[in-house]
């Protein structure tokens, strides 16, 4: 009988922890996405983002990208981006992929602009810039040739 209670005991205990783990982990993630808009984007490349990645503003998590797709008439990545309510944009704002670092992860950067107009929820944002592939910096890097070359002399 007391096997059968230490197994009770034990089998709550890890309910419990389970279901502490579950209500921690979706406020961290923002999955409760509540007091939102979305936007859309069109980037050349969106390397390194994924869904539920964070969308930064003055390196603050103002939202997160919630669906990414292929349009298939221009193949750029087409993102959709949750916004917080509070946050409002100007229409001229920009929006770029951008890297925590060398060995840093990736992440969505809105900078925003000067007009006077506010972005409304469905609207895209036209500024964009892709994600720029570390690879290919260095092989331009490496394999490059200078412009700053000697000139020949006429003689």
């Amino acid at each position: 009988m007391a096997e059968h209670r230490a197994e009770v005991v034990t089998g709550a205990a890890v309910l419990a922890v389970a279901l502490a783990f579950v209500v921690y982990a979706t406020q961290g993630a923002d999955l409760v996405s509540s007091g939102s808009y979305p936007l859309t984007a069109s980037f050349r490349s969106v390397e390194g983002i994924t869904v539920g990645s964070d969308v930064r503003l003055a390196g603050v998590k103002v939202g997160t990208i919630t669906d990414l797709s292929l349009n298939p008439v221009t193949f750029f990545a087409d993102a959709t981006i949750a916004v917080q309510d509070r946050i409002v944009l100007p229409v001229d704002s920009a929006i770029l992929i951008s890297s925590e670092g060398l060995l840093g992860g990736n992440y969505v950067e809105i900078l925003p602009g000067g007009s006077l107009d506010n972005l409304a929820p469905g609207d895209e944002i036209e500024d964009t810039q892709g994600s720029v592939s570390l690879i290919s910096l260095l092989m331009a890097f490496v394999g490059g040739k200078s412009d700053t070359a000697a000139a020949p002399v006429a003689p």
